[in-house]
């Protein structure tokens, strides 16, 4: 067996040979091997602060799964921003738990709340698999009937221990009490709070000759997918400006209002958050962790944000012709080969200058 390249992927195959040896085997002569390796890995995971090392070094079955889930979270977010100028930089491959963005803009709450969102989906899935040693499928309401003649039963996703989970994980990272930590709380809350809330009922029929006299009913998670569209949205169009209150006596910040406010108006527990206002990432620039567009791929014709006027900021943009060629029409002669013509196409692709 070959070990993958990539820091991030050693690190979760490490991970994975661990718990799967421990969840194996019964031999309480491995619980002492099997601790030891969950200490080595663990201090070798960059991004943990001490409660999270703390939390890795005992329970390396979860960790697999929140590697997995933070890389559904870069992944999501890389798909939802992919013809924006921030195009999800700032959340790194070999890091399994990313970087943050310096500035509190729009661009690092999402980051935060598609983060958080994933966590929960992968623990939950972990769960129903089977694959964490606590937790399982909720079956907390199995067997009660409904008023509409169904019953629970099936594996419902245990949600509860997810969240659970999560919040003490993630939040964990805020260790000082500023702004920016209030921001993060803020944005990690909405995004479980999105899986809370969309979650959903599927049933079975059961009855002679396909009736449905009687169903059998559970709870399963929303695709993530769904929850990275209802996140963009936020982003979009549900993303309020706030600024931090302090305290008179320590003057440390407390809670966040919207800014502006006279009256300490709160922002909403489902919207996302931030301080900042966001840059235009056109240029390079290591202090808002901006990349820049230079290089680039554009649509020449889009009027969009994946349009090379917008794009490329003004700066223009370069056209490259390539020919690409293929085989087609394809046709088996009897017998037995198959022939093809070679069909070619002229195109271009465009870069932002």
């Amino acid at each position: 067996m070959t070990m993958p390249r990539s820091p991030r992927k050693r690190l979760l195959h490490l991970l994975y040979l661990v718990s799967t040896l421990a969840a194996a085997t019964g031999d309480q002569s491995l619980s002492t091997v099997v601790a030891l390796g969950a200490n080595i890995i663990c201090n070798r995971i960059p991004g943990l602060v001490p409660r999270q090392r703390a939390i890795c070094q005992t329970r390396p079955d979860l960790i697999v799964a929140i590697g997995e889930g933070a890389q559904r979270g870069i992944d999501e977010c890389r798909y939802q921003f992919r013809h924006s100028r921030w195009n999800c930089t700032g959340m790194d491959n070999d890091n399994v738990f990313g970087r943050e963005l310096r500035i509190g803009s729009k661009e690092a709450a999402f980051t935060y709340a598609i983060s958080s969102a994933a966590l929960v989906h992968a623990i939950v899935t972990a769960c129903s698999q089977g694959n964490i040693s606590d937790c399982g499928c909720d079956r907390t309401k199995e067997g009660d009937l409904n008023d509409e003649g169904w019953k629970w039963g099936g594996c419902s996703a245990d949600v509860k221990y997810g969240l659970r989970f999560c919040k003490k994980f993630v939040d964990a990272r805020e260790v000082e009490q500023n702004a920016r930590a209030l921001m993060n709380l803020h944005n990690n809350e909405a995004g479980r709070k999105v899986i809370d809330q969309h979650t959903r009922l599927e049933c079975k029929c059961h009855g002679v000759s396909g009736s449905c006299t009687m169903k059998t009913c559970w709870i399963t998670l929303p695709r993530f997918r769904e929850v990275g569209n209802i996140l963009k949205e936020k982003y979009h169009h549900d993303a309020q400006l706030v600024e931090a209150v302090r305290a008179r006596r320590t003057r440390r910040p407390t809670f966040l209002k919207l800014k502006n406010s006279r009256t300490f108006e709160k922002p909403r527990e489902i919207s996302l958050v931030y301080l900042r206002g966001s840059p235009n990432y056109c240029e390079r620039d290591e202090a808002t962790g901006s990349l820049g567009t230079h290089g680039r791929r554009c649509n020449r014709t889009s009027p969009y944000q994946d349009g090379c006027d917008l794009m490329c900021c003004g700066r223009g943009y370069n056209t490259h012709q390539f020919v690409k060629t293929w085989q087609c029409n394809c046709k088996f002669h009897w017998c037995c080969y198959v022939k093809c013509n070679q069909c070619s196409e002229r195109t271009e692709e465009y870069t932002c200058k």
